[in-house]
């Protein structure tokens, strides 16, 4: 889907690409506008269910780049006049911060013959390549003797413009090899009580394959270690409350506006966005109080 704004001097451009949209609640949230709405799909009997459908209402939307910055997979984009979204205003101006995605790669602790984080991203976002000593890429390493098999080295392609940080890749890799800072923290809770019987639409619908499973006993079972905590599960829930999706932080870069803090509140809760208030101004203090002190240090210093 592609929405277009076109000025004078300036041309915006949305696009929200359906194929890596998962249906969450992110954009929905953030939106100051309130330009973005999710519809549940209809479905035949004995089909899967199908994931939120996220459309985004042209008449509503000022093309601010909110949805941009905020989605988890990368699926909506907002540019002006061909521009990616370092030129939009709210980042231009600093009233908005990146989201951050934390993924650090050490290749010198992957195992020559691993390839296991490329097999086990659930979106497919990752590519290894090899070479030998003298840059030439090899395709089968074990066809190399065990000196060729040492000097290999290995470079690891991570998309993380797409990346939720769910770190399937950290907990399946050689320790060390891969460390994830996941974008969002919080928890995943479900009632039992009124999750109806024999549904499993949550686990169909969980963009992060593994996250949410089965038990013996027909209960929903959740791996919060790898849940990105993105709402795709709630949003297709038939029973209001069953599951709930609670997200308490937001890995971001440091920014001082309101426009942020009521899209905090939004995203996460009024209680998790006063808890990064109260840190963010405990750390100015801190801040203020170091400054102080170097000051009177240089004083002294000066004239003793």
């Amino acid at each position: 889907m592609t929405l277009e704004w076109v000025l004078q001097v300036k041309n915006y451009k949305l696009t929200l690409d359906r194929n890596r949209c998962v249906g969450c609640q992110i954009c929905l949230k953030a939106c100051p506008k309130q330009a973005i709405t999710l519809q549940k799909q209809p479905r035949l009997p004995d089909e899967t269910v199908k994931k939120t459908r996220v459309d985004v209402d042209a008449a509503k939307c000022n093309f601010c780049g909110v949805c941009d910055i905020t989605c988890p997979y990368g699926a909506i984009k907002v540019v002006q006049n061909g521009n990616g979204n370092g030129a939009l205003s709210v980042l231009a101006k600093d009233s908005y911060p990146q989201i951050i995605r934390n993924i650090v790669v050490d290749t010198r602790k992957c195992d020559k013959k691993c390839v296991e984080c490329e097999s086990v991203c659930p979106l497919k976002l990752i590519k290894i390549s090899k070479t030998a000593y003298d840059g030439k890429p090899i395709q089968d390493i074990s066809l190399l003797s065990p000196l060729g098999q040492k000097r290999v080295q290995i470079k690891l392609n991570i998309q993380k413009e797409f990346c939720p940080t769910c770190r399937f890749c950290e907990f399946k890799c050689t320790p060390g090899a891969i460390k994830v800072r996941k974008i969002f923290e919080g928890s995943l809770s479900v009632d039992s009580e009124k999750c109806p019987k024999g549904c499993h639409d949550c686990v169909d619908v969980c963009p992060i394959t593994g996250t949410l499973t089965i038990d013996e006993g027909g209960k929903i079972v959740i791996d919060e270690q790898t849940c990105t905590f993105c709402g795709a599960c709630q949003n297709v829930c038939p029973k209001p409350d069953a599951l709930t999706v609670h997200r308490t932080k937001v890995q971001h870069t440091p920014v001082h506006s309101g426009t942020w803090n009521k899209t905090l509140e939004r995203i996460t809760s009024p209680e998790a966005a006063v808890k990064e208030y109260k840190a963010y101004a405990a750390q100015t203090r801190r801040e203020i109080v170091k400054n102080r002190f170097e000051i009177e240090a240089m004083k002294k210093n000066e004239h003793p």
